[in-house]
């Protein structure tokens, strides 16, 4: 489990805060990291049909969201998440993703609304995305008090 939680400030740099949170970005090819990105492909398992599908995923500080595509040209968006949807993410230790193609490397996003597992290329590669999706999830604060 990653312990930070959500940045909403503007001048958050995301690449710098995974830095120093002991991640080395640079050894770790799956992923592009900048002060306000994150991309690189996830396998995700589909919503209605239970397949495993490659998917290209963008964090954008900016926009304040989550989405991903068919492929890395990003012409075709197969779907969106909000960051005030995001509610946790964690690693899938009880291994409740059926049939992962890889169980070892699988995490959770989860939403109000739904659960997404999704798997990494590498253990750095999902260490990297649960420290960066963790700071937008901004549906965590309604717990806050």
């Amino acid at each position: 489990m990653t312990r930070y939680l959500p940045n909403r400030k503007e001048e958050f740099d995301l690449r710098a805060h995974v830095e120093s949170s002991g991640h080395s970005i640079d050894t770790c090819p799956f992923v592009i990291l900048t002060e306000k990105m994150c991309k690189g492909h996830l396998v995700k398992m589909g919503g209605k049909i239970k397949s495993w599908k490659k998917r290209w995923f963008v964090f954008d500080r900016v926009k304040r969201n989550f989405c991903y595509y068919v492929d890395k040209h990003e012409t075709k968006l197969k779907g969106l998440i909000y960051f005030q949807a995001i509610e946790e993410v964690y690693y899938d230790h009880l291994r409740i993703a059926t049939k992962s193609p890889n169980p070892s490397l699988t995490f959770c996003v989860k939403t109000h609304d739904r659960l997404y597992y999704m798997v990494a290329p590498s253990p750095e590669a999902m260490r990297i995305w649960m420290d960066v999706i963790v700071t937008g999830a901004e549906g965590y604060t309604q717990f806050l008090s």
